[in-house]
């Protein structure tokens, strides 16, 4: 949902204005609009040579809600699904009051972006972490609602998932604030929009099938069907099949559950690789039995050479591979 045309006039700002609080007297410099939604606009500030994020709106309802949020985010234990809130205050723009607020800058890859460049292989490492900050923030009473790529982004170097819009964040059991169609369950006919953890856990899933259809699609019949059709179609989401039709038909109770079965899909994937590694190392080159001294003695310098070859390919390829399992644990 956008935000009307209004509200988007009297919270427009263009770069290089300053935004200073009326009670904190707290300044900040507009570098850029970063979003805009239904409440209001997110722009990219500085203040001493830092990097904020500030969110306008006319609604402070809203923005009282939003930054209770936020202010609950920092009190979930390991949990880094949200930015870290900052300060709150008013702007008078033109003669009117409109309520602000400042919050960490999330500053990274867009996810379905990252996934293009760095392959699909990333998805369910990801997937891992945002389903451990889902679960800390369902067990503190909250569901996160409008859950979708657009709203995730991957930090760098570390390579963290994180989420820049709490605007959709409802209480568990009340009717979900924010969301989009393809996302939602209500949409494709598969629940209700009351807000619980499985309303969050069918976006994950629908956010993994993203992955593999960036371009998104419609509803076309029978929702669960039609995404089960789907699923079988793309190589890259066949290891996720079981979990995903799961997910899909509100079968997890927790985000635990979702990602315990996660990891059991990754760890196959990674004995498969490792497999196809060792049966590579077994292979054995044949070759003809020499029928001369002079041949002999041709056909063992051109194995030793090949010897050669193959030690050096296959100390790279192991000296790979444990680089890859060692980043793979850090990011878990």
């Amino acid at each position: 949902m956008m935000m009307n045309n209004t509200l988007r006039n009297q919270c427009k700002l263009l770069a290089g204005s300053l935004v200073t609080g009326k009670w904190n007297k707290n300044q900040y410099k507009i570098i850029k609009e970063l979003g805009c939604g239904a409440n209001g606009i997110v722009y990219l500030v500085e203040r001493e040579n830092r990097h904020y994020a500030l969110k306008l709106s006319d609604n402070g309802t809203s923005i009282i809600s939003e930054m209770n949020i936020l202010k609950s985010f920092s009190k979930v234990q390991g949990s880094t699904l949200g930015p870290s809130f900052l300060e709150a205050d008013d702007f008078i723009k033109t003669g009117k009051q409109l309520p602000f607020y400042v919050m960490e800058y999330i500053h990274g890859h867009d996810f379905l972006r990252f996934i293009e460049k760095k392959g699909s292989s990333w998805i369910g490492v990801l997937m891992l972490q945002l389903l451990t900050s889902l679960s800390a923030l369902h067990t503190n009473g909250w569901v996160f609602g409008d859950l979708k790529p657009e709203n995730l982004i991957v930090t760098s170097p570390a390579y963290k998932v994180r989420c820049v819009d709490v605007g959709g964040t409802t209480l568990i059991g009340r009717s979900v604030k924010e969301f989009t169609e393809f996302f939602d369950r209500g949409y494709w006919g598969l629940g209700s929009r009351k807000a619980d953890p499985q309303y969050d856990l069918f976006a994950v899933g629908m956010i993994i099938i993203n992955s593999a259809y960036p371009g998104r699609f419609h509803k076309n019949g029978e929702g669960y069907r039609q995404l089960n059709d789907l699923i079988k179609q793309k190589k890259e989401l066949l290891p996720y099949r079981k979990m995903l039709e799961k997910a899909l038909q509100g079968q997890y109770d927790t985000a635990i559950q979702m990602r315990e079965d996660l990891v059991t899909v990754l760890s196959k994937q990674n004995h498969s690789k490792k497999k196809g590694t060792s049966q590579a190392a077994t292979r054995q080159p044949t070759t003809r039995q020499p029928t001369t001294r002079q041949a002999r003695r041709s056909q063992n310098h051109s194995k030793n050479k090949r010897g050669g070859f193959f030690e050096t390919f296959l100390l790279v390829a192991i000296i790979s591979m444990l680089y890859v399992l060692y980043i793979y644990e850090q990011l878990l």
